[in-house]
């Protein structure tokens, strides 16, 4: 779909520009990588295959992780990008500057991520194909870049204060409204509670709900095997 493409476009050059003085303003970062630049090639083929197939449930993901940062597509663990989505041999070029704990690999990282792989795992089992998920499902992250400190950790959207953040949370914002209109979205599922807020702000007029994250880092994702977590995704997707 040409208009979310556009929009991509508009989120990933405003928040390029807008990276030097987030690095000026908040202290808290100290790189950032924007993977709709770097890892635009596959990003595109995401939109293009996916983004036009009538789904009308948007999940929200927060910003990127392991999996975006390395494949350009939202919650993308490599192994389920490559295998399952069949998002292959499309260059990723290195961000620069790079961290040297947060190498990017591209396609064939052969690293997975859990939260990638437990949301595209699953909607595999209920689907025949990734284009049977697009017809019901769109995914998108409401914040475009992968920040983390010096150490390496990752830093979320949440975590940022000040006139910069601001402005982030302003175009991020925009992206969203944009891809609600243009796909003509009629129920928005937050992936966490972050991300249910900024859909909430946003949209009066369409369903809003949540589901849990399924990083292994929250406890209720890894209890009884993701057993609970994907009981609650189910749900939530009235599957």
């Amino acid at each position: 779909m040409q208009a979310v493409r556009e929009a991509a476009e508009i989120l990933r050059d405003d928040a390029t520009a807008l990276m030097p003085t987030l690095l000026k303003d908040c202290q808290q970062i100290d790189w950032i990588y924007n993977p709709l630049e770097y890892a635009w090639a596959p990003h595109e083929e995401w939109i293009r295959r996916f983004a036009g197939n009538g789904a009308k449930t948007l999940q929200v993901g927060m910003n990127p992780g392991h999996g975006m940062g390395n494949t350009g597509v939202p919650f993308g663990c490599p192994e389920q990008v490559r295998d399952f989505l069949k998002i292959r041999d499309l260059e990723v070029h290195h961000p620069s500057p790079a961290h040297p704990k947060r190498v990017v690999h591209g396609l064939e990282c052969p690293k997975p991520e859990v939260s990638g792989r437990r949301i595209w795992s699953f909607l595999a089992t209920h689907y025949d194909s990734p284009e049977a998920v697009s017809e019901d499902i769109y995914i998108v992250n409401h914040c475009p870049l992968w920040m983390f400190n010096q150490a390496g950790q990752n830093i979320t959207p949440d975590k940022l204060t000040g006139a910069a953040a601001r402005q982030l949370k302003k175009i991020c914002d925009q992206h969203l409204r944009t891809v609600v209109s243009e796909m003509g979205i009629t129920r928005v599922i937050g992936v966490g509670r972050y991300a249910q807020r900024q859909a909430a702000e946003l949209f009066d007029e369409i369903e809003v709900d949540w589901v849990p994250h399924p990083s292994p880092a929250s406890p209720f994702a890894n209890r009884n095997g993701g057993a609970d977590w994907r009981a609650a995704f189910a749900t939530a997707l009235g599957l």
